[in-house]
């Protein structure tokens, strides 16, 4: 499959680059040290079109490809991991399951706004026993009359409590199934639903601009309408949703290791011991050259895999070149990140310098949307191995 970015993309590319590094550059340091997050940005971002590349027209949208997202989301990232998540959760896991399962009327009500970048939404999956094993979810949601009834918490969720947060779409058991293994479904919670509190914000190692929330529900009440997409679907539906935010998120993952590269090549050219740039030295020279091989290797998985989805792979081969290229790219991330405050020495140390940032933002890639763990499992078994 032919996965070069065309002529368009890489237009494209250009032009987000310049919004990064104009509105993004000069303040993110203080907006990293004060764990603001920007509103202001994120219509910003809104206005540029980069919360609807993937949204139909009739939403407000551009009605693009997935390429495109990717692209925009490794070019936020490059200038910080934050804003590129914000992006890559609004889209991936805000916008798309009210786009792929929502009905036309949650369409009608919800998208437009999403898509503008005037408002955000959170995806509740995770919860504080259920991680990697996604399918113990304790949340649950039972029908009193015209309602859901929905009681349980979630936890490490982007996007969910921020004061433009419309809504967060939750996993909820809703019944059994005569096997005995629970009925789990999707179901839409507006911000400002009684019951439905967005707790403090975390105290992060990393990601201090992005909007983080654990979540509870104590009889938090919704119209039975406000289930997304068939009943007892929703873990399916939520599933099949990870599959494109691993590829989003290895296009972040390549924007961190661009960053490193780009930092490294800088500074070794600049910094000099001994009469000469340290780049001049084999120990720091081939560090860098491994960052560059990174960067290319990470980047060819990541739009192969966007390619893959853009031609309508079968979902099986999909979800192999998504979680292949999340593995590498992540792994790689931290790696890359770890070289560059070597490169940089004592200053890498000093969060004056941007390394030490994207050191503390890295770490959380091999964790989210699925651990490297996770990801060799589902490689294994793409393999056919029964591994469990």
């Amino acid at each position: 499959m032919n996965f070069a970015l065309s002529s368009e993309h890489e237009t494209f590319r250009r032009s987000v680059r310049e919004f990064a590094e104009a509105e993004v550059a000069p303040h993110v340091a203080q907006w990293d040290k004060d764990h603001h997050f920007p509103v202001d940005l994120v219509h910003k971002m809104g206005d540029l079109g980069l919360f609807g590349l993937t949204a139909p027209e009739e939403f407000g949208g551009a009605d693009g490809d997935f390429t495109s997202l990717c692209v925009a989301i490794e070019e936020l990232g490059r200038v910080d991991q934050s804003v590129g998540i914000t992006l890559e959760a609004g889209v991936g896991l805000g916008i798309t399951p009210i786009l792929e399962y929502g009905t036309q009327e949650q369409k009608e009500q919800w998208l437009p706004e999403l898509v503008a970048g005037q408002k955000l939404a959170g995806f509740g999956l995770t919860e504080p026993g259920a991680g990697s094993d996604a399918s113990a979810t304790k949340t649950k949601a039972v029908v009193d009359g015209e309602e859901w009834v929905v009681n349980g918490s979630k936890q490490f969720i982007t996007n969910s409590g921020s004061e433009i947060t419309s809504l967060v779409t939750v996993t909820a058991r809703t019944g059994t199934r005569d096997n005995g293994s629970p009925e789990i479904s999707a179901i839409v919670l507006p911000a400002g639903t009684p019951g439905f509190v967005a707790e403090a914000p975390y105290d992060k190692l990393g990601w201090h601009i992005s909007d983080t929330h654990p979540l509870s529900f104590t009889d938090a009440r919704v119209p039975v309408d406000n289930l997304l997409g068939d009943r007892g679907r929703g873990y399916a539906q939520f599933l099949a949703t990870l599959d494109d935010g691993r590829v989003a998120i290895a296009a972040l993952a390549v924007g961190c290791i661009q960053a490193c590269l780009d930092l490294c090549v800088e500074y070794a050219g600049d910094r000099t011991t001994f009469g000469v740039p340290i780049g001049a030295k084999q120990g720091v020279a081939f560090q860098i050259a491994d960052l560059a091989v990174m960067a290319q290797a990470g980047r060819a998985l990541t739009y192969q895999a966007a390619a893959m989805k853009d031609g309508g792979a079968s979902s099986k081969d999909f979800k192999q070149a998504a979680s292949i290229a999340k593995l590498y790219t992540s792994e790689a991330a931290v790696t890359a990140t770890r070289i560059a405050t070597q490169v940089f020495g004592g200053y890498g140390f000093m969060e004056e310098y941007p390394v030490a940032r994207f050191y503390r933002d890295a770490k959380i890639l091999e964790i989210g949307e699925g651990t490297s763990e996770v990801q060799r499992m589902l490689i294994a078994r793409g393999l056919g191995l029964p591994v469990e």
